[in-house]
C-alpha cells in the first residue's frame, strides 16, 4: 500500500535538482550538470577555516596565512563548497529566496565536510538571528541547517544555544577589523540553555564564512560560558584568488 502511494506522489511531483529543477533520480540531489559546476571543497584545507590550500597534506596541522596572521577562538573548521558559481546561488536562495528545502541535501554535504570535527557528545548549534531580522525572513538558515546536520549525523542540537542580543548592522562591505567592532558584546549565551554547554564540545554552524568574526563572537560567547573544544562548520567558504 506504502509503496503505491509513494509512486503515485513521484509521478504528481517528481524529484527534481536544487539547482535548475530538472528531472532527477531521487529527491534533494543534484542533476549531472549542477554536480559538475558545484565547487565542492576537498583536498588540503586549512585546519582552522576550511579555506583550499595548495599542495598535499603532510600529517601536520596546517594554517593559510590570515589564520596564522589572526588565530581563531575556536579549534577547527570546515566548509562544504566554495562561495561562488551555483553554491552562491543556492545559499542566497536557503538566505533569501524562501528555499528552506536546499537546508536538507545542504546539511548532508556539510556532514560529509565536518565529519573529521566531531566527537561523540558534541551539541550542535547555529548562529542566532536577532529577532526583528527572524521576524522578517520567517526562518534561520543556519538554524535549518544545524537541524538537518543533527539528522544526519546524530548529534544534539539546541538551536537556541546562542542569541543575539542587538541587532547589528549589515556586515557586507565591511572589513574584518569593522566586523569584529560591530558584533562585540552582539552574541551571548542563552541564560536558560548555557548550561548544556558547560564542559562540553560544540559545533557552531552557519551558513557562510567571510572573515570569520560573527563564528568568533559565537566561539567566544560559548568559551566564556564554559565550553570546552568549539569548532565551526559552515556550508560555504568565501575564499580569497577561489
Amino acid at each position: 500500500m506504502w509503496s503505491r502511494i509513494q509512486t503515485a506522489v513521484e509521478l504528481i511531483y517528481p524529484p527534481r535538482c536544487v539547482g535548475c529543477g530538472e528531472l532527477v533520480a531521487a529527491d534533494f540531489g543534484l542533476c549531472g550538470a549542477c554536480w559538475r559546476e558545484t565547487p565542492f571543497i576537498g583536498g588540503t584545507v586549512c585546519d582552522s577555516c576550511g579555506t583550499p590550500l595548495p599542495g598535499e597534506p603532510d600529517g601536520h596541522r596546517i594554517e593559510c596565512d590570515d589564520c596564522m596572521r589572526t588565530p581563531r577562538p575556536w579549534a577547527d573548521g570546515r566548509a562544504a563548497l566554495l562561495y561562488q558559481g551555483l553554491a552562491r546561488r543556492l545559499v542566497l536562495a536557503l538566505k533569501h529566496g524562501d528555499r528552506p528545502e536546499l537546508a536538507r541535501p545542504a546539511a548532508l554535504w556539510m556532514a560529509q565536510a565536518g565529519r573529521e570535527m566531531m566527537s561523540d557528545g558534541m551539541l550542535i548549534a547555529p548562529v542566532p538571528l536577532h529577532w526583528s531580522r527572524l521576524a522578517k525572513r520567517r526562518y534561520n538558515q543556519s538554524a535549518l541547517l544545524a537541524s538537518y546536520l543533527a539528522r544526519e549525523t546524530g548529534l544534539s542540537v539546541c538551536p537556541d544555544l546562542l542569541v543575539r542580543t542587538h541587532r547589528t548592522a549589515i556586515l557586507d562591505g565591511k572589513s574584518a577589523e569593522e566586523r569584529r567592532e560591530i558584533l562585540s558584546r552582539a552574541i551571548s549565551a542563552h541564560p536558560r540553555r548555557r548550561h548544556r554547554m558547560v564542559r562540553r564540545d560544540v559545533l557552531l554552524v552557519d551558513d557562510v564564512m567571510t572573515s570569520g568574526a560573527t563564528l568568533a563572537a559565537c566561539a567566544r560567547a560559548c568559551l566564556d560560558a564554559g565550553a570546552e573544544r568549539i569548532c565551526v562548520l559552515t556550508l560555504a567558504r568565501v575564499a580569497k584568488n577561489a
